[in-house]
């Protein structure tokens, strides 16, 4: 039995609960929170769990094996390296931290004590996305040409970090699992219109070295909610639609085709190509519910997260980057990546 800590009980929080309290093999002994009306809540749906505001009375706790942490991104570097040092395993909600150099600490942190470091890159543990890497893995989709998503809505507002760590880090994180390719460079506009705030709707590019082009529109701004995401390849296409009920991806026999025309080779014609279109059964399983029994396998059996602390550095570099990018209108900023990392 994995007992467990969580550290914050406001947007996210109460989801990590549920299903901390509802998974086999786990269960809740404290939650923290700075506010007494979330503190409230818990107490009057889990009696049993012990609230308070201090978060070190999580940390001391000799009985507590694991820290839930889903507060703030700023905070997110100190509470995991106590809970660390504390020798505490730790699941941490996405971005992991607020700079790179903070997350390569709390992964030699996690290595130095030898515990789990976990990033919450819920998106991964869904069936749609584990079958479009079943599907892309398997040589199904071709050569990859471009990944294209779209994730806006109106609201909720952040304060504490523009639009693109808020938003584009889940699509970043499925890309990064999806593709398992690295942008060598990233372009990234945006602006703020609201002001004091951070900038609410920005356009981020990620270019590879492979013909394979990356694009990510997110906004905070729009009137509707869009949460879609096309891949595109050289043999098959899917469109990824997470707003969709029952059929959340869509898999087409389309694309075009080069022949060399009657002039020579280096004229060549495109030709398009109309095939079928299927959506295939899909894993319908809470993916915080997967997420949650993946974390306690990961304790108990000494395994790597699917989407450990090298995966959260990912996405933050590229993060980091954007956000530089940003600044100078979208000049590209090169990426620079660790040797197997």
């Amino acid at each position: 039995m994995v007992k467990i800590g969580v550290i914050g009980y406001g947007y996210w929080g109460p989801n990590l609960v549920r299903n901390f309290v509802e998974v086999p093999g786990s269960q809740v002994v404290a939650v923290s929170d700075l506010r007494q009306d979330s503190l409230d809540r818990v107490k009057a749906r889990y009696p049993t769990i012990t609230v308070t505001t201090k978060h070190h009375d999580l940390l001391v706790d000799p009985t507590i094996d694991a820290i839930v942490i889903a507060t703030p991104v700023s905070t997110h570097f100190d509470l995991a390296m106590q809970a660390l040092q504390a020798g505490k395993h730790v699941l941490i909600e996405k971005p992991m931290a607020a700079t790179v150099e903070q997350g390569e600490r709390l992964i030699e942190m996690a290595a130095r004590f030898k515990r789990v470091l976990m990033v919450d890159h819920t998106f991964v543990y869904t069936g749609a996305v584990r079958k479009i890497k079943e599907l892309v893995d398997a040589g199904n989709l071709g050569r990859i040409f471009y990944y294209d998503s779209v994730r806006v809505n109106l609201g909720l507002f952040q304060h504490d970090v523009n639009v693109l760590w808020d938003l584009a880090i889940h699509d970043l994180a499925i890309m990064d699992f999806v593709l398992g390719a690295r942008p060598c460079a990233v372009s990234a506009t945006g602006i703020a219109h609201v002001p004091g705030k951070p900038e609410d709707m920005a356009y981020l590019s990620c270019f590879f070295n492979e013909n394979l082009i990356a694009h990510f529109h997110v906004n905070w701004l729009a009137p509707v909610k869009i949460r879609s995401t096309l891949l595109g390849g050289d043999q098959q296409m899917i469109v990824y639609d997470d707003l969709e009920p029952s059929e959340k991806l869509k898999i087409y026999d389309k694309g075009i085709t080069l022949t060399d025309g009657p002039e020579g080779r280096y004229q060549q014609l495109v030709g398009y190509r109309t095939g079928d279109m299927w959506a295939p059964k899909l894993n319908t399983a809470e993916a915080l519910h997967v997420e949650t029994l993946h974390f306690l396998e990961c304790i108990e059996q000494g395994q790597e997260p699917l989407s450990d602390g090298q995966a959260g550095l990912r996405t933050v570099r590229i993060l980091e980057a954007a956000t530089q990018s940003l600044t100078q209108r979208g000049r590209p900023v090169e990426l620079v990546w660790d040797e197997g990392h």
